[in-house]
């Protein structure tokens, strides 16, 4: 009986320390060297027009709040990410690299060529307003 609860509780402290990795991963992964280092040059101000390129743009996803709950978020595995949360450890240069550049293996497209690099930075504003 102690073999079951013991290779249970292995098991259950294995998934644990996946999902725990995982999330570091995506509030500091190793970002490439072009990106590293980078803050936002516009600072909080450009947050209210990062809040309308983020309802354009990210909502239907992300949802209005950025908590991954959007209208398109029950169809994408996996999940889109909460922004609020992320929003709070990650770094300026993680977000900008991850709009910029896509996310591979998920839904997040890269919106490079589509949006200007003073847009994604507006973006990053709106992100770091969520709370």
């Amino acid at each position: 009986m102690r073999a079951p609860v013991l290779l249970l509780a292995m098991l259950s402290c294995t998934a644990l320390l996946a999902a725990c990795s995982g999330a570091a991963e995506v509030a500091s992964p190793t970002i490439p060297a072009e990106f590293a280092g980078r803050v936002n040059p516009l600072g909080p101000s450009a947050a209210s027009a990062g809040a309308s390129l983020f309802a354009t743009n990210c909502a239907s996803c992300h949802g209005a709040e950025g908590r991954g709950d959007g209208p398109a978020s029950a169809a994408l595995r996996p999940a889109p990410t909460n922004l609020a949360a992320i929003g709070q450890v990650a770094a300026d240069d993680v977000l900008f690299w991850r709009i910029r550049s896509g996310v591979p293996g998920t839904a997040m497209p890269a919106w490079r060529g589509i949006l200007s690099d003073e847009q994604i930075w507006q973006i990053v504003a709106f992100i770091r307003s969520l709370k």
